[in-house]
């Protein structure tokens, strides 16, 4: 099969490897496609902390974001699961530890993660190999699109529920990217008014068209109290900022990660009387994800730009923007050789 392989800080091929073999437990899935996340790209530049940590290395093969449809299964697993439709979980624990034991696998020390931690190869392939307990069953009404966007909106959703916002309060988001924008969504669904803050200067127009009416940047937001803050962005400066902007007794959510360590006064959390949430992983949110695509609910077709090949991955992780691609931040990847 053909396989989307990083061999090193800005340097890749795309190869002819052995099409993955289902051990016990395992099923193998035949991919139809696979989103690029910002995760990716820190691999690909070198940045990722756990390149630097010793929990991953080069050569590697991406990609988390997946849906397929499951080709063979390994001893021990269903024959019934040959023909589904799934997505799967990235975060993949040991099964055994406390953690494990009570249902946070996606926190345990000595996780996999797919195609990012622990050698466990991604998605970025015609095919690929994962634990049948990992997977979530796709219905008719989620597409391949869709179900590549559950993984992100797995984290959004969790992000969203972590504000505990009601019908009617107001919810500032800082950072529209994917999970930004995701976030959103799940929020607006819940009945909050929404507000956006975006500091690169980006234009509004994509955000309105997704029906955001509340835009700002940092020298535009208004003075107005702010029940819940999610921080969605990769800016060091912002998880303080949040932290200002929240009213007291609110919710500020943590889910973007800067490239430098960030600071909060630990003061102003206190004598605000504010709950602050850190959010890692979609685990706990997939089932629920997939309910509200699978419902309308929640409709993120328009956050993906494009669709591409395997020979255009190192493109779209260098900077590119595929030609066509429309406004959306989400580029897919379809790995089959016919598409």
């Amino acid at each position: 099969m053909r396989a989307f392989v990083l061999t090193g800080p800005g340097a890749y091929e795309v190869q002819d490897l052995p099409a993955p073999v289902a051990a016990p437990g395992e099923v193998v899935v035949d991919v139809e496609r696979v989103g690029v996340c910002g995760t990716d790209v820190e691999f690909f530049t070198g940045a990722m902390a756990y390149l630097h940590q010793g929990y991953s290395g080069y050569p590697m093969r991406p990609g988390h974001e997946w849906a397929g449809r499951v080709a063979a299964v390994g001893d021990g697993v269903e024959q019934g699961w040959v023909g589904r439709r799934v997505m799967g979980d990235t975060m993949l624990g040991c099964g055994s530890c406390r953690r494990c034991l009570r249902g946070r696998q996606h926190v345990c020390e000595k996780r996999q993660e797919v195609g990012i931690r622990g050698a466990r190869d991604g998605a970025l392939a015609e095919r690929l190999a994962v634990p049948a307990s990992s997977l979530h069953v796709l219905p008719d009404s989620v597409d391949a699109v869709l179900g590549t966007l559950v993984e992100p909106g797995g984290n959004a959703l969790r992000a969203a529920q972590a504000t505990a916002a009601h019908a009617g309060d107001r919810v500032l988001v800082l950072g529209p990217g994917t999970i930004g924008l995701l976030t959103a969504m799940f929020l607006r669904a819940a009945g909050a008014q929404v507000h956006l803050l975006d500091r690169a200067g980006n234009s509004p127009a994509f955000a309105h068209a997704l029906g955001f009416e509340h835009v700002w940047d940092e020298r535009s937001l208004p003075d107005l109290p702010f029940d819940a803050v999610v921080d969605a962005s990769n800016a060091a400066h912002l998880p303080e900022r949040a932290l200002e902007l929240v009213e007291p007794g609110g919710r500020v959510v943590y889910i973007g990660l800067a490239s430098d360590p960030s600071r909060i006064d630990t003061r102003t959390l206190v004598l605000k009387d504010v709950t602050a949430v850190g959010v890692l992983s979609a685990s706990p949110g997939l089932d629920a994800t997939i309910r509200a695509y699978a419902s309308g609910a929640v409709d993120p077709r328009p956050l993906v730009a494009a669709t591409v090949s395997l020979d255009e991955v190192g493109q779209v992780l260098a900077g590119g923007r595929p030609e066509g691609a429309g406004p959306g931040p989400k580029i897919h990847v379809d790995p089959r050789p016919d598409r």
